[in-house]
């Protein structure tokens, strides 16, 4: 435990940066779960893509990801999206 002041309030501050970042982060890995859930099952994805990718750019824009991480996870969720499509369109 630190004695110092100034360092008392810093883990303080930083818990709750913590705190809100795993909120964030939580809730972000949840919406991208449900796009490629609907996209199993054969459901459109088109509202639920949206908002994933909004809240990977607010993650990005509070700081929580990196954007080259935020941008690339985007790309990967839409990329697998349309190799899906693409694939089911084929199969039959």
């Amino acid at each position: 435990m630190a004695n110092i002041k100034s360092q008392k309030k810093r883990n303080r501050q930083n818990e709750k940066r913590r705190m809100r970042n795993k909120s964030i982060k939580s809730d972000l890995k949840t919406s991208i779960r449900r796009v490629e859930r609907a996209a199993e099952v054969g459901e459109p994805t088109d509202e639920l893509l949206k908002t994933a990718q909004k809240k990977i750019d607010t993650a990005a824009a509070k700081g929580v990801l990196h954007p080259n991480a935020a941008a690339r996870q985007k790309s990967r969720l839409a990329s697998g999206l349309s190799r899906r499509a693409t694939s089911s369109v084929r199969s039959q």
